[in-house]
């Protein structure tokens, strides 16, 4: 097993419109999709796309988006042998709002009251089989028993930091692999861009990777073995920019595993999360190895299986529960 994760897995359902409609108006849809969602599990997704060989572990229902969550997982070729099925509560699902006139998206989240992953619910075996275990600040008991399973194995830990949290200083002595949003950029060091000072601060205090992505500037980071390096976002048009910090996680595990030195694993994730925004959803628009080499190369998309990846997500909402 290459990756493994940990994580809360839950249902996306999307909507694109040209802009968001005022209070008692409306809007038309331009277009919609039902999708898996999650930061580690569609980091999975993406990881798995890319053709690395990966499971996940989450708890889903035996309600509609519990059954949901487990086919997209199989029809991206994520193992989920250790996934955890249990009845009663659904999962949780959250209805998005995605708009073309300012590049964002609004989300609704409904959590569906299903149980967190537990400690017990792991198996060391499983997850120590992994070369790289990514989390995404779950419950704390089950995240420091796994990653201390991994240092002990001396594998990796890798970390998706989507926002600042005091809790996150005692972790990072953990993680190999930090990867941090803008959002937790400002947060943690507001309006300072020395980013090359400050990636190496967080390096200090544990990790031999940090990186930041960066939304539209592309990313920066700093590793122990490399130093320091900046990589530029890839010029796309913008379709929908839900899910592309997870895809960028994904695709940067991707890289790694397949021998990409550090600042070419963060160029290809950019050039694999750039892509992704060019369709709707956090899934539908992930590419194969293949279309994201040869974007990087040419800077064409071949888009005949993502739009085939497209009307699947499209279809799969309309003609079947």
């Amino acid at each position: 097993m290459d990756i493994v994760g940990i994580g809360r897995p839950c249902i996306d359902i999307l909507t694109v419109v040209d802009k968001l409609p005022k209070p008692d108006s409306g809007a038309g849809i331009l277009d919609f999709s039902r999708q898996g969602g999650g930061n580690v599990a569609t980091a999975m997704v993406a990881a798995a796309r890319l053709g690395a060989k990966v499971g996940m572990i989450g708890v889903t229902g035996t309600c509609i988006h519990g059954k949901a969550i487990r086919e997209d997982f199989a029809y991206n070729n994520v193992d989920i042998s250790q996934i955890v099925t249990v009845d009663g509560a659904p999962n949780d699902f959250a209805i998005i709002l995605s708009d073309l006139e300012t590049k964002g998206r609004s989300i609704l989240y409904k959590g569906g009251g299903l149980r967190q992953i537990d400690a017990g619910d792991l198996n060391k075996d499983y997850i120590t089989s992994a070369n790289i275990l990514h989390l995404e600040g779950g419950p704390g008991d089950v995240e420091i028993t796994a990653a201390l399973w991994m240092k002990e194995a001396g594998k990796k830990v890798a970390y998706d930091v989507a926002n600042y949290s005091e809790r996150i200083k005692y972790f990072t002595p953990l993680i190999d692999i930090f990867i941090a949003s803008e959002f937790y950029y400002k947060a943690a060091f507001g309006a300072d861009e020395n980013y090359e000072k400050n990636c190496k601060l967080v390096s200090e205090t544990g990790p031999e990777i940090v990186v930041f992505t960066l939304g539209k500037k592309g990313c920066v980071g700093y590793s122990k073995s490399e130093g320091f390096f900046v990589e530029e976002a890839f010029k796309v048009n913008v379709f929908d920019t839900l899910g592309a910090g997870d895809v960028y996680h994904g695709a940067f595990l991707a890289g790694l595993t397949k021998g990409f030195s550090v600042r070419e694993t963060a160029k290809f994730a950019n050039a694999v999360s750039a892509i992704k925004i060019c369709y709707i959803g956090g899934r539908a628009g992930i590419p194969s190895f293949e279309v994201a080499e040869k974007f990087i190369r040419t800077g064409e998309i071949d888009d005949t299986e993502l739009r085939q990846r497209v009307d699947y997500y499209r279809n799969k909402w309309i003609y079947s529960v």
